[in-house]
């Protein structure tokens, strides 16, 4: 048989086995539908520990047209703000998502804050300590005239905590590998401060203190596990 035809030949087998393959990963099952639904609203108290909702001060919000995006990513979002006794006001961001394929992939407070006008800075990955285990999130200091916001997030794909970026992707890929189009969730802390280590200490006792507020399945659902 000549080179070229066998090339051709073999070129067409390899085509039609990778279209196989992706028939046969590409997910179809949404994690979301076998699990029980649930209301962010009611999944966070108003009220727990030391902290209670501000109504006087409300989260970044977003133009319309990044909202229109994120409209199509989430099913659910809420935003408040809290206080404490001691006048300490953290902002509560969370966003879920019942299908975080790659078409509808979470979006980050990177892009949001930037999208907004603020100049975002000092991203770092850590890990936040809480009686539940520690949380790999990411930090960044987000910046607007004088308005300087301290910021901690992670993103929770199907039953783990991950950081943005491979690692997300790879959470992704191991449900897709499974039939299954993973779940997400955002949660976003933030507050007005200029010093960082001290804005970061409010966020983690604030975490701390939502997390023992919720029940089991809220904190898997926020955490994983």
């Amino acid at each position: 048989m000549k080179k070229p035809l066998m090339m051709s030949l073999v070129m067409c087998a390899m085509m039609v086995s990778s279209a196989a393959v992706t028939k046969v990963i590409t997910p179809t099952a949404k994690l979301a539908d076998r699990q029980a639904r649930f209301d962010l609203t009611r999944m966070v108290p108003a009220q727990f520990g030391d902290w209670h909702v501000d109504d006087s001060i409300v989260p970044l919000q977003v133009d319309p047209e990044t909202q229109s995006k994120l409209d199509k990513i989430y099913n659910q979002t809420l935003s408040r703000t809290y206080i404490n006794s001691q006048g300490e006001r953290i902002m509560l961001s969370i966003a879920y998502g019942g299908d975080q394929s790659d078409t509808l992939g979470v979006h980050r407070p990177e892009t949001c804050y930037t999208a907004q006008g603020f100049n975002v800075k000092e991203q770092v990955d850590g890990m936040l300590p809480t009686a539940y285990g520690d949380i790999a999130v990411r930090r960044l200091f987000a910046s607007a005239g004088s308005r300087y916001e301290p910021v901690t997030y992670w993103i929770t794909i199907g039953d783990k905590v991950t950081r943005p970026g491979l690692e997300q992707k790879m959470q992704q890929l191991k449900y897709g590998l499974s039939g299954s189009v993973p779940d997400g969730m955002l949660v976003r802390v933030s507050n007005i401060a200029t010093d960082t280590s001290a804005a970061y200490a409010v966020q983690q006792k604030f975490v701390g203190d939502m997390l023992s507020a919720l029940d089991t399945a809220g904190r898997k659902r926020m955490i994983g596990g």
